[in-house]
């Protein structure tokens, strides 16, 4: 007899959060570039992008915490095809003939017209990255015992911010003529600390988050005999 699946009152909406955070910072944010002065470091720019993104990785963690590397891994999934839907839409929107009268084509490719080398390469960072950050914070969990919430999170999100950031940065950029290759490397390594700092001080956010959802949903999951196979679906 087949066991009924533990039904879940919040994980359809930390779903819909994760992906929409992760469609609206990959399409919208990486067309605006910013910069800031910092003291010591001086003027640094970067994609604003950059402020957003690591709340996909903040839910991730809630995800794989709360619910285990299972479910965590069909959400980024589901995230990985929400990513393919809206970079398939973008083109088509940029493919098709404008109205005679409509003169904002140069705009909209401004802010929709990534290249498909960028758009990829955002596509394969992000799926590795984020399967690497639940992966180490659900073996992390079972060496602690689940002590030090804390570590976990931030510790996975050093491991898969670097896949994110080596895979994305060189495939996107890499002898494209948008970004000199000598400066690949500063803005790789730029953005890859603004993001594991934001995790970090997202910190108790996410004890509140994570402790609030465990009492709720009577769940604490530990991945002791899970398959980390990347590439199953099934929770």
């Amino acid at each position: 007899m087949t066991a009924t699946p533990k039904a879940y009152r919040y994980l359809d909406l930390i779903t819909a959060a994760f992906v929409t955070v992760l469609v609206c910072s990959s399409l919208i944010g990486p067309a605006k570039i910013t910069e800031a002065t910092l003291p010591v470091v001086g003027t640094v720019s970067f994609s604003a992008a950059v402020l957003f993104f690591p709340l996909s990785y903040v839910f991730g963690d809630i995800l794989t915490e709360v619910y285990g590397y299972a479910r965590a891994r069909r959400v980024i999934w589901a995230g990985f095809a929400g990513l393919v839907f809206a970079a398939a839409m973008s083109a088509m929107m940029l493919a098709l003939p404008s109205a005679s009268f409509w003169e904002q084509q140069g705009a909209y490719e401004t802010v929709f017209g990534n290249t498909w080398r960028i758009v990829l390469a955002s596509i394969a960072a992000y799926l590795c990255g984020e399967l690497v950050n639940s992966f180490v914070l659900a073996r992390m969990k079972v060496w602690q015992q689940g002590r030090h919430l804390w570590s976990r999170t931030i510790g996975s999100t050093i491991f898969g911010q670097a896949v994110d950031s080596a895979i994305f940065f060189p495939v996107a950029f890499w002898n494209s003529g948008i970004v000199p290759n000598e400066a690949i490397l500063g803005i790789a390594l730029t953005e890859y600390v603004i993001k594991v700092l934001i995790e970090a001080g997202l910190t108790p956010w996410t004890y509140a988050v994570v402790g609030a959802l465990k009492r709720s949903e009577q769940e604490d999951f530990y991945d002791r005999d899970t398959d980390f196979s990347p590439f199953k679906v099934k929770a």
